[in-house]
């Protein structure tokens, strides 16, 4: 049965990666966590002090960049979810029927207030 998960080739390549390089000692949840959230801050580097016309031409002169900085965040969301054996792509239909609930359309189309807040 061919595996139909969008996320699967994508984690087998930077686990692959990561095993290469013996780096899996150093791959603890804690450590990772912190990773994604720091290079998470790399992408907001981009954005801070910035007017919306400067972030308008940052992007245009740093796409690729901006780029690098997801695909980083994004390696270290596929590590994560690999070493904690957590499927994406069920956790985020799980999550968008969650949404869906706590935000319906007929409450919250065109309004940008926390669920909490209707």
């Amino acid at each position: 049965m061919p595996n139909n998960d969008p996320f699967s080739e994508l984690i087998k390549r930077i686990i692959t990666f990561r095993d290469e390089r013996d780096w899996k000692q150093f791959h603890n949840p804690k450590d990772v966590a912190i990773s994604l959230s720091l290079e998470a801050g790399e992408v907001l580097e981009h954005f801070q002090w910035k007017t919306p016309e400067q972030i308008e031409q940052h992007i245009k002169d740093h796409k690729e960049d901006i780029g690098d900085e997801l695909a980083d965040v994004l390696a270290h969301l596929l590590i994560l979810s690999n070493d904690l054996d957590i499927d994406l792509s069920t956790a985020f239909e799980k999550k968008m029927k969650k949404n869906a609930k706590k935000y319906p359309v007929e409450k919250v189309k065109g309004k940008n207030k926390k669920y909490t807040e209707y």
